[in-house]
């Protein structure tokens, strides 16, 4: 859909995979070598044959998204799998590498000093949360459902890790103000590189969680978001009705009503 739509512009980059050093800055090697293990990780995250390469592509989609970010350019990678469960030693709930907590962790080697992660997926980064959690010049901003998968981000944890939960069914216009909330508190970090975890399964016809979100919230995510001064890129995480095109397409179409 996104390819065949002609009254948004679009350029298609075809990513490299992310490197082993890149990698490692997030993750401890064993989950590399857990990759290449040919057994299931959980319920939710199969082993199957090259899942380690699709892991790694989706990784360097994200490094690629920080790169056009650096030189001015906004991005969304639409790749899969998605990464924010991936805890630092552990591959879960469908994600193998936290292709965010890479790409964050690599802007700073690129000189961004404060590197904000804003995560709206209906369910909590908790992979994110645990890699980046206290580490110096970064932070952690969740808007998720709790109760609900994986049962993480009931309040804030260490210096820089803040949780907004928003309870199952709410009201469109209580979560709106939970997201507003904390878009706020983003704004009041001052980053110089944001980077978004996009999960659209907040949606109201989403299957797998509860959420309040329409349409036309997810245009008005994108386009608050574009009017941060710092330089922002996106990765697809969840998102699993059958709207998800739309729903990314009126993200995509938020973010260039701001520039």
């Amino acid at each position: 859909m996104l390819q065949k739509q002609n009254h948004l512009p679009l350029a298609w980059v075809t990513p490299a995979s992310a490197s082993t050093e890149a990698i490692l800055r997030a993750h401890a090697p064993e989950i590399l070598e857990r990759l290449q293990e040919p057994r299931d990780f959980d319920s939710d995250t199969p082993y199957f044959e090259k899942v380690g390469d699709y892991a790694r592509a989706s990784a360097g989609a994200a490094l690629a998204g920080l790169t056009l970010a650096l030189a001015g350019e906004p991005s969304f990678s639409l790749m899969r799998p998605p990464g924010h469960h991936a805890t630092r030693k552990q591959s879960m709930g469908f994600c193998y590498l936290n292709n965010i907590a890479i790409a964050a962790l690599a802007a700073r080697t690129e000189g961004c000093k404060r590197v904000a992660v804003f995560d709206f997926d209906v369910h909590h980064g908790n992979g994110t949360e645990d890699i980046l959690l206290d580490q110096p010049g970064m932070a952690f901003f969740s808007v998720h459902q709790s109760p609900a998968y994986p049962g993480t981000g009931l309040a804030n944890r260490g210096n820089n890790a803040f949780n907004f939960c928003v309870p199952p069914s709410v009201p469109r216009e209580t979560y709106l103000a939970m997201l507003q909330r904390a878009l706020d508190a983003l704004c009041c970090f001052q980053p110089d590189m944001v980077a978004v975890s996009a999960g659209f399964d907040a949606y109201h016809r989403d299957p797998l969680a509860q959420g309040s979100l329409e349409e036309e919230d997810y245009h008005w995510l994108g386009r608050r978001l574009g009017t941060l001064e710092a330089p922002l890129f996106s990765l697809l995480e969840g998102g699993y009705s059958r709207d998800l095109p739309k729903l990314i397409l009126a993200y995509l179409e938020g973010l260039a009503s701001a520039r």
